[in-house]
């Protein structure tokens, strides 16, 4: 029985999984992370347990990342806010250690493949799938295709309007400050509002209301610029499902009639959705993209 292992490398946790490439999980384990002194170990230990009948691994990385397969960084971690992965060589370690095939892109990504073969996206040639928790990123899957370009998507990063009066917060991202990530993160919350967690917020305190106000001001972004069938929105911070219905309900707010479509006007419950794999999205979704390496011989997304 083949066997295909991915590894969603995220801001707070890898989870690393092997399963039989169609959406089943035999193995699994969370590993923080930490620095990759002990993070890396810890994995390369879980998958050596079973490495005989693994044939391909699939991973997708928290970011910046180099997703180029000609560049000579091509797999690493680039300018990422966590200073110790910082053009950290994630690719190569994993192919060093187990020398068969590696598809490498964002974690994100992989959770839009997920969506895409098991999840709320599936049957669909277009659609965006959105993570809110320790960052936020994007993927825009294109006639079942992944976007191609320079580099990955950074949506996370588009700048929204700011009205500082009703919301002084400067925002927390290191780059821009107050970009979409910098504003509506996970831990943007957390400093704004002085709590724990985004998930300490009971369902009617008003960091909701502005929440939903910056995210959906990104999601009409998106909806004007690539008019996905549907929208996918994952993460921490979108477990808290009352969000929906406020981000719902600001959308078409800010829409303001111009875009007519049913799908939009009528049914926009069943338009932006949860994840159908729940958490799982992602690190099935590295999963699907092994078995797709190993079968295309595809080392990039």
């Amino acid at each position: 029985m083949k066997l295909f292992a991915g590894i969603e490398a995220g801001g707070t946790k890898f989870v690393c999984a092997v399963g039989d490439g169609e959406g089943k999980i035999l193995y699994r384990i969370t590993i923080p992370t930490t620095t990759p002194d002990e993070t890396i170990p810890k994995i390369i230990k879980f998958f050596k347990s079973i490495e005989d009948d693994i044939v391909a691994f699939g991973i997708g990385s928290f970011g910046p990342i180099d997703t180029h397969i000609n560049s000579p960084t091509y797999g690493y971690i680039t300018s990422t806010p966590k200073t110790a992965w910082v053009n950290y060589n994630l690719l190569g370690t994993i192919q060093n250690a187990f020398k068969v095939p590696t598809g490498f892109t964002t974690d994100v990504t992989t959770a839009a493949i997920g969506e895409y073969e098991w999840g709320a996206a599936q049957k669909l040639k277009h659609f965006i799938y959105m993570t809110v928790g320790t960052g936020i990123g994007a993927a825009s899957i294109i006639n079942s295709q992944v976007i191609p370009g320079i580099g990955h998507q950074e949506i996370g990063h588009m700048l929204i309007p700011h009205d500082k009066k009703r919301d002084p917060f400067p925002g927390i991202c290191p780059y821009h400050h107050d970009c979409l990530e910098g504003l509506a993160c996970g831990g943007a919350i957390k400093q704004r509002w002085k709590v724990p967690s985004a998930l300490d917020l009971p369902a009617d305190h008003p960091a909701w209301d502005l929440q939903a106000d910056y995210l959906a001001a990104a999601l009409m972004n998106c909806i004007l610029t690539l008019t996905p069938e549907r929208i996918v929105m994952g993460g921490g911070v979108m477990r808290q499902m009352h969000l929906f219905s406020k981000i719902h309900h600001k959308v078409l707010q800010k829409l303001n009639g111009y875009i007519t479509e049913s799908i939009l006007v009528d049914h926009i419950d069943e338009y932006i959705v949860p994840p159908g794999l729940a958490d799982r999205a992602g690190v099935v979704g590295a999963i699907a993209l092994a078995r797709k390496t190993f079968y295309e011989g595809n080392t990039s997304e």
